[in-house]
């Protein structure tokens, strides 16, 4: 099907220059510098501060991450009006620092998100943020009943077990949701006189004993990548890697190295390229795929031995980085006034939403392949990737439905 491309030049109905590409990026620098005193000034230590100033630290590194983003997509896109030496050496090296700052954060919404899953699949009433907490408050209780000795294959096929009650083939997520519901605790005894359906009982705030040794397994191998992540990124910032890029981001602050024609040159046949390029990956999309309540095939590679990612993510992930770079062009553009465009955003968000799903799934099927795990907790694993798998399938079908509804609406 042939698309409408949205317009890049809309916001602007005059010649959009290299000044302005200069402009953008020396006040993405100036945010980064500012966001870097903010860090070092709030806790960004090893030893760290008060909470307040913990709060602070975090927002400063998310501000670094955002403008080191920008700055390289902008490098990325107008490549052609920078100096090629310094674009190419700059652009790998504010990857690595967005990367590396964003990891910690990264752990932590994972495990937030599995461990409300697990609540929610089990039938216990949670407010959102009390999860983690919660988990924390039970660690010391739950955390040595998660490596009961089982064999492999009495794991692997109770974590089969757990993906098939999630939902049959065909099943809407809703159904096959309300499956996992009823069955994630079929390890456990029941008392034969209560109801079937363990959301009829309001009392029922604790998770069955799959979903617990599942919760505890999560939150010991998530905590740990985080703490990780959390030293790498104070290494980061103290080394010697770090401290070249801030001092070529400084530089960049007051001088932006434009070959000798970007001043004169119009800025938005590249941006319109960039969104070419976006364009042309979305139509590569299999949005048919995307359209089946119930993916098999993603399910089953989850769940195999082989830890490598799902190769029908790869495309969808690919999308939303080209989407940002669409983003950022336009942010280039219309300067410091950029338009608010709903359709663009809400496809961001559903692309966000694909990638935390699909990595939480992940999560999950690795922690299932951990050796020597009670069948239960494997079974509640597999129950818990299947579940956010259709919350994978549920994003690119919200993606799917933002997507074409601004190719309608685009002039």
């Amino acid at each position: 099907m042939a698309q409408q491309h949205l317009d890049p030049t809309d916001p602007t109905a005059t010649e959009v220059t290299g000044d302005a590409l200069a402009g953008y990026l020396r006040a993405q620098a100036t945010e980064f510098l500012r966001a870097l005193r903010l860090h070092r000034e709030n806790g960004g230590t090893a030893n760290g501060g008060a909470a307040n100033k913990t709060e602070e630290a975090v927002d400063a590194a998310r501000a670094l991450r955002r403008s080191a983003r920008r700055i390289s997509g902008s490098l990325h896109t107008f490549r052609p009006l920078l100096d090629t030496d310094w674009s190419e050496e700059m652009r790998p090296e504010l990857a690595w620092l967005s990367g590396t700052l964003g990891l910690e954060h990264a752990y932590e919404s994972r495990l937030e998100r599995l461990l409300l899953a697990l609540h929610r699949l089990s039938g216990a009433a949670v407010f959102p943020g009390q999860a983690v907490s919660d988990a924390a408050g039970r660690r010391s209780g739950a955390a040595g009943a998660a490596a009961p000795s089982a064999d492999a294959a009495g794991a692997s096929a109770a974590v089969a077990a757990g993906s098939r009650a999630a939902g049959a083939m065909g099943d809407p997520p809703a159904r096959a949701e309300s499956r996992a519901r009823g069955r994630v605790g079929a390890g456990t005894p029941s008392n034969a006189s209560g109801p079937a359906h363990p959301t009829a009982t309001p009392e029922r705030g604790n998770l069955t004993v799959g979903a617990a040794k599942a919760g505890a397994l999560l939150e010991r191998q998530l905590t740990l990548a985080r703490t990780r992540a959390h030293s790498t990124a104070l290494q980061a910032l103290g080394s010697s890697r770090f401290h070249a890029v801030a001092d070529k981001v400084a530089v960049l602050a007051s001088e932006v190295p434009l070959t000798p024609a970007a001043p004169t040159t119009d800025l938005r046949p590249l941006a319109a390229a960039a969104e070419e390029r976006l364009t042309d990956a979305i139509t590569a999309l299999p949005l048919l795929t995307a359209g089946h309540p119930y993916n098999a095939e993603a399910l089953v590679h989850g769940l195999s031995p082989d830890p490598s990612p799902h190769p029908q993510d790869g495309p969808w992930h690919q999308v939303r980085l080209l989407l940002r770079l669409h983003r950022y062009a336009l942010e280039v553009l219309c300067g410091g006034s950029t338009p608010v465009d709903v359709r663009l955003l809400a496809a961001g968000q559903a692309l966000n939403r694909h990638r935390d799903a699909s990595e939480a799934a992940a999560a999950a099927a690795q922690a299932a392949r951990t050796p020597r795990i009670a069948p239960a907790t494997a079974y509640a694993l597999g129950v818990l990737h299947a579940d956010q798998r259709h919350e994978v399938e549920a994003a690119r079908f919200a993606f799917q439905q933002a997507w074409q509804k601004q190719t309608v609406n685009a002039p």
